[in-house]
């Protein structure tokens, strides 16, 4: 294959543009305003597990490429838009793999009025418009059910050894051994939990440990517990979504733990979203939103072994 050339097959291109047709008209048909947001931000992810591309401008100022239009979006949302919907382009540095790209295309959502579930719900209802799913109902396990089920330990009760012990009979590690408890569930995750997820029918993973959801409001009566959720097919997550955090205290909160943890890793920390919080302390109205992988929702769709096979040029080719 000539270096120039799209890496992907021209029906596989044209496959893609129907899909996403298919995603328009489910918005379409539900009402909901599509926006547009900048991709350039005088503010980056906290997220520890993120990595923002630096840009920097001819009158010296540091700006970043977005890893999600989420913030800008929940500000539109505080000014009243109502619902809301976007298909954009987004970049998160070092995700290169089979389901990885570091420039990819993302749809997020949000809905006034819903909670985690509801969101799951119509998130479901999207992918199984996409992809023509036929594969009967959903199916709804809690992160603790999946873990003790796939993995064999309580992510909410084991002790960090227990889970440290789990995570290094499964894989070999060759990486740093301070690692948080999140870090630990996430590789005990990817290991052994996700890939059995979505096998046969589409799988909703709900209620995540807290300190897996920093954008996310705690479940009523159980703080170890979050409204977030995940969406996964054929042991692929194609979706997350939250009951959104509109505390601003608290969001701010949760902000400078993050960065306190990228201090600690020796990882960049860009300034926090003032604006974001701004918007909070006005008042984001009670919503849910979800961020969608839209290459991974194609290609699985079209039985594709990787995203490099329906991305016209992937990083490598760009």
């Amino acid at each position: 294959m000539h270096d120039w050339a799209p890496g992907a097959s021209l029906d596989m291109l044209q496959q893609r543009a129907a899909l996403i047709n298919r995603v328009r008209g489910f918005f379409s048909r539900h009402g909901l305003l599509e926006v547009t947001t900048p991709v350039l931000s005088t503010a980056a992810a906290t997220d520890p597990a993120l990595r923002s591309m630096a840009v920097d401008r001819a009158d010296g100022s540091r700006h970043w490429l977005h890893t999600s239009p989420e913030f800008p979006m929940k500000r539109l949302l505080a000014a009243g838009s109502g619902d809301i919907w976007q298909l954009c382009t987004v970049f998160r540095d070092g995700e290169t793999g089979r389901w990885h790209n570091p420039e990819f295309m993302l749809l997020e959502w949000y809905r006034l009025g819903y909670d985690d579930l509801q969101m799951a719900a119509e998130t479901v209802a999207l992918i199984r418009h996409v992809m023509g799913d036929t594969r009967g109902d959903a199916e709804y396990v809690t992160y603790r059910d999946a873990f003790m089920r796939h993995a064999g330990v309580d992510p909410l009760s084991d002790s960090d050894q227990t889970l440290i012990e789990a995570a290094l009979g499964a894989i070999a590690v060759s990486g740093p051994v301070h690692w948080t408890r999140a870090e630990w569930l996430d590789l005990l995750g990817s290991a052994l939990v996700y890939p059995a997820l979505g096998r046969g029918r589409i799988t909703v993973l709900t209620d995540y440990p807290a300190e897996q959801a920093a954008l996310a409001r705690l479940k009523p009566g159980n703080p170890k517990v979050a409204a977030r959720f995940e969406v996964f097919v054929d042991g692929v997550e194609v979706a997350n979504g939250f009951h959104e955090l509109a505390d601003a205290a608290e969001q701010r909160r949760r902000f400078v733990e993050e960065q306190d943890r990228r201090r600690a890793a020796g990882d960049t920390v860009a300034p926090l979203d003032e604006r974001l919080l701004a918007a909070l302390e006005h008042g984001l109205p009670n919503c849910a939103g979800v961020a969608l992988g839209v290459d991974r929702l194609i290609a699985l769709t079209l039985g594709a072994r990787s995203l490099a096979e329906v991305i016209a040029f992937t990083a490598d080719r760009a």
